[in-house]
């Protein structure tokens, strides 16, 4: 699914360089779950934003199946990102002027396509959503945010999920519901997940755990 051969990524600030990966080689299979644990700066979400292609890598090669990322134009790296990809982010990023329904098939009407009713409607039972789709953001709760979330990220029935700490601002006991969702829809939808987490209890559930320390994984 994923294979980065030599990758790093540096970022120049004030003529002051920043290895924030370095030469990183990594294959990601269709359908495993992966988790990326590491020390706040350690190179985590930079390894995400790279695969995903929301950053660009400055060494190495990144392929997508077959399709070597570092070649695509921005346009096409969007509509990979839209078509292929499902994004959960640890501040949610939900529209606050759209109802709860509404953000859940933005990614869908992005892409042109006509909604799945039943599959939406699929999704947001099993994430116990029903009673919130008119609601709007404010009006939930962090976890009922997160399940929007993750119910947004599946809509196009994406080949790959990325989450960025998923339940960074979640208790315990909603972490661990949130992760047992996660894995209970990638196994339902055969997705390959990819999450960033510095909980090394929520990151061991994976059936693959990366570290990564100074930019390297290790």
């Amino acid at each position: 699914m994923f294979s980065l051969e030599n990758v790093s990524k540096i970022y120049n600030d004030s003529g002051i360089s920043f290895k924030a990966l370095d030469n990183v080689n990594l294959r990601i299979d269709k359908n495993e779950i992966v988790s990326i644990i590491g020390k706040s700066g350690s190179g985590k979400t930079t390894l995400l934003n790279v695969m995903s292609t929301i950053a660009n890598s400055s060494e190495g090669k990144v392929y997508y199946k077959d399709i070597l990322l570092d070649e695509l134009d921005e346009k096409e790296k969007a509509r990979i990102r839209l078509s292929n990809f499902g994004f959960v982010f640890q501040k949610y990023e939900l529209f606050q002027n759209l109802n709860i329904y509404d953000n859940i098939i933005i990614p869908v009407k992005l892409l042109g396509n006509n909604v799945d009713n039943n599959y939406i409607e699929e999704i947001i039972e099993l994430l116990g959503l029903d009673e919130q789709r008119n609601k709007m953001p404010y009006e939930l709760s962090g976890g009922q945010q997160q399940r929007v979330a993750i119910a947004r990220a599946i809509s196009t029935k994406p080949e790959v999920i990325f989450a960025d700490e998923p339940t960074g601002n979640l208790d315990s006991q909603n972490s661990n519901m949130i992760i047992k969702l996660f894995f209970d829809l990638v196994h339902k939808y055969k997705s390959t997940l990819i999450y960033v987490t510095h909980d090394v209890n929520l990151a061991k559930k994976a059936g693959r755990m990366l570290t990564i320390l100074d930019g390297k994984v290790i």
